[in-house]
């Protein structure tokens, strides 16, 4: 189930704002790769807590 709702949240990126996504894309290539695995490790605690909160 959360696997088809961020399908659908990222679809709705790309056929609404293509451009942006692009550009965001594009935006990211010089963050270096510390950097990016930093705010995936981020989000992967924020989205875990959220879950566990959520759930009771």
């Amino acid at each position: 189930m959360a696997l088809a709702l961020v399908l659908v949240i990222e679809g709705l990126f790309y056929a609404t704002i293509p451009g942006q996504v692009k550009r965001m894309m594009a935006s990211v290539l010089p963050v270096p790769d510390g950097t990016l695995r930093l705010g995936g490790l981020l989000a992967i605690v924020l989205g875990l807590m959220l879950v566990f909160a959520l759930r009771g």
